[in-house]
């Protein structure tokens, strides 16, 4: 059973956590009824995303065999056939995907979007340099609009903000994940065809352009007006400095610690990062729910 989880990439999930995004910031996130219908979504969401896991793991476990991480995966190990991987992945499609169907059309729809996106990834837009990277961040788009009222779920229409910074922050984890796959490649690792439109001096100016347009763009943000009179404080600006500090702490991981091949395993095990999160988390809901 842990072997299948571990197929699933159930710590993958962490990234479905965007479904709650649009509750939060539209202060409805105390709305119970809203809540079942996002965490409805979110678990839709997560059983397809795994089933595409699995399928990219099939089509990429020549190339995971050859990565120092990759390799331990289910099926590059070889703990888990190929032909024990299509039929979890046939039985996940099935759940969520079938499920979704009836369940909601207009989510059922972004799902099939998602999966679409995903299968051209793995073939085609994978092996084109920065065009792969705003594919990944497209995901994350895709991701937050499940708990939107495209997907009608819960009723709230996404703000311009939470769209530019979602995708913003996406292309930031998205050029330090390659950034990782390009040291690899300096070592004779080689392990995607794409890495040949990145080297080190390019990913870190992107970081470095991309940290300084997040910072700027989250300042506007705090700094709006409008934004001051939808929460009913305009003390948002404190919780500035917490994203800066978070956005630096990544760099640090990235940067120094060359630890950048999994974004999601650094939110899961960097205490430094997590406690950023929290207090970011804790103050602004002092700031705008307990006002």
């Amino acid at each position: 059973m842990m072997t299948i989880l571990r197929l699933m990439r159930i710590h993958q999930w962490v990234k479905n956590l965007l479904v709650f995004f649009p509750l939060f910031f539209a202060l409805k996130f105390t709305e119970t009824s809203l809540l079942f219908q996002a965490i409805a979504a979110f678990l839709f969401f997560s059983l397809t995303a795994s089933a595409i896991y699995i399928v990219n793991d099939l089509r990429d476990v020549a190339e995971d065999r050859l990565h120092p991480d990759k390799r331990h995966r289910p099926i590059a190990s070889g703990a888990i056939s190929h032909v024990s991987a299509i039929f979890i992945a046939a039985g996940l499609f099935i759940v969520g995907l079938g499920g979704v169907s009836f369940y909601n059309k207009q989510l059922f729809l972004i799902l099939v979007i998602y999966c679409v996106m995903n299968v051209l990834y793995s073939m085609v837009f994978k092996r084109i340099p920065l065009l792969d990277i705003f594919v990944i961040a497209t995901g994350f788009l895709l991701r937050l609009l499940a708990g939107t009222d495209h997907a009608g779920i819960t009723g709230v229409l996404p703000s311009q903000w939470i769209i530019l910074m979602t995708f913003l922050l996406a292309l930031f984890l998205a050029f330090a994940k390659r950034r990782d796959d390009v040291l690899l490649a300096g070592e004779g690792k080689k392990t995607r065809t794409a890495i040949h439109g990145y080297n080190i001096e390019f990913i870190n100016s992107a970081l470095a352009v991309m940290t300084a347009i997040i910072i700027l763009a989250y300042i506007l943000y705090a700094m709006d007006p409008a934004v001051a009179e939808h929460f009913g404080s305009d003390k948002i600006y404190l919780t500035v400095i917490f994203v800066i500090l978070g956005l630096f702490r990544y760099l640090q991981l990235t940067l120094v610690y060359k630890k950048s091949s999994q974004p999601t395993d650094l939110l899961l095990r960097d205490r430094f990062l997590q406690l950023t999160i929290l207090c970011w988390i804790a103050l602004f809901v002092i700031l705008v729910y307990l006002r």
